[in-house]
């Protein structure tokens, strides 16, 4: 059973916990540091607040990403993981599976990864960051989850796995579907997932016969070249690049713009940096801007596979671990001023990207991705400006991901490229 309620402890997962959650986390931290609760969901699970304790966890191989392995079995009702990756038959991929299947699928896939790959696809993402705000400079207002931040990254996606340029506008609707859908009702998210499957898995046919440059070709030559990659994982690695790869892009550069818009200080003192053509300070922007605000509050559902004890609490076998990133990269302990915003910060181990062999495959793209955008539109539209009031905007409901709904902005109008 959970622990039972402290009269002074914050209320958690309410709408007003969505849009500040960052006071209720400072309590557990210094209260409960390892706090069992019930999701709204209706599961049971333990939060891990402490930056310590956040590192432990997330590099334990004695919690598994197996959802099978839940004392419960919430998984086969759709209430842990993603909804309707199990009945799309999309379970095999990196957030799901241990070494050594694991290390198997990623070892394929991050080849896609190297250096040397994400580097030859920057003119790309600038290309498509000039696009999307080509179409909107001359309006002087946008709102810069829909019209920017959101189709650069699945835009991108897409190009990397080697989806035609014509079916691209497919998957920004099935992506939409799930982020409307996300923290409300499931089925529009379940729905979405089954038309993805269905064109991964025809993608992977069309493929087989002209293979390319693509990540989805090199994992088609995988399973031809001895590496066992079955169809279906194939197809699985796909979706939950896609998954993952665009949603916490689009939290990336949506709360790190509202972070520098609230902060006009920072953004100034970036805004002269890009400006001056230095890159160093926008590198390190971009990874405050994960610690302060990152675009994944609570790391995916881990699961105990053995009696083990994080911050001297003992977690029982079969028992869900959310470690929360959010409140870990806030910890005073390990970082000064936890609550400032400070662009320049040099000591920032963050745990924006996770820890252990489930580091985020897919960071030095979100990195580019996170970079571009915001010296672009910080070149482009230098007098950007919020278009309401903070307490005006939505954040998304929901248990994994933290981004805003919506970001209304106003600016001088400006000529496309």
């Amino acid at each position: 059973m959970p622990d039972q309620p402290n009269p002074d402890q914050p209320p958690l997962f309410t709408w007003e916990f969505a849009a500040d959650p960052y006071p209720a986390y400072a309590w557990l931290r210094e209260h409960s540091p390892v706090h069992r609760t019930t999701l709204p969901s209706g599961v049971d699970a333990w939060l891990v607040t402490r930056y310590a304790d956040a590192r432990q966890a997330l590099a334990d191989g004695r919690l598994s990403k197996n959802p099978a392995h839940h004392s419960e079995q919430a998984h086969r009702t759709g209430r842990v993981g993603i909804p309707g990756e199990r009945s799309a038959d999309l379970m095999t991929h990196l957030l799901n599976i241990d070494p050594p299947d694991h290390t198997r699928l990623r070892r394929l896939v991050s080849k896609a990864f190297t250096p040397r790959r994400v580097a030859e696809f920057e003119p790309r993402v600038q290309q498509l960051t000039d696009r999307l705000i080509d179409s909107f400079a001359g309006s002087g207002s946008a709102d810069l989850i829909h019209e920017f931040a959101f189709p650069l990254p699945i835009y991108a996606i897409c190009d990397l796995l080697g989806v035609p340029p014509e079916d691209q506008d497919d998957f920004r609707d099935w992506a939409g579907m799930m982020i409307r859908h996300g923290g409300g009702p499931r089925g529009g998210v379940a729905r979405a997932v089954k038309r993805m499957r269905s064109y991964l898995l025809e993608l992977i046919h069309r493929k087989r016969a002209d293979l390319g440059d693509d990540l989805i070709s090199g994992l088609i030559r995988a399973s031809d070249h001895g590496e066992h990659l079955t169809e279906n994982e194939a197809a699985a690695m796909a979706f939950i690049l896609l998954f993952a790869g665009f949603e916490t892009t689009v939290n990336l550069i949506g709360n790190g713009l509202y972070a520098l818009l609230r902060h006009p200080e920072q953004r100034a003192l970036l805004q002269d940096s890009v400006a001056a053509g230095e890159t160093g300070l926008l590198a390190t922007a971009v990874e405050e801007l994960l610690r302060y605000d990152g675009p994944v509050e609570l790391a995916t559902w881990r699961f105990a596979t053995r009696p083990l004890t994080i911050g001297g609490v003992d977690i029982p076998v079969g028992d869900p671990v959310l470690v929360v990133l959010a409140a870990a990269d806030r910890d005073p302990a390990r970082f000064a001023d936890e609550n400032t915003l400070d662009i320049a910060r040099k000591d920032n181990p963050h745990l924006g990207f996770g820890h252990g062999i489930h580091y985020c495959i897919g960071a030095p793209l979100a990195r580019l991705e996170g970079q571009a955008a915001l010296a672009t539109l910080l070149t482009r539209l230098p007098d950007l400006r919020l278009a309401a009031e903070p307490e005006e905007l939505r954040w998304r409901g929901g248990l994994i991901m933290r981004g805003l709904r919506e970001l209304p902005v106003e600016f001088t109008p400006a000529k496309a490229l």
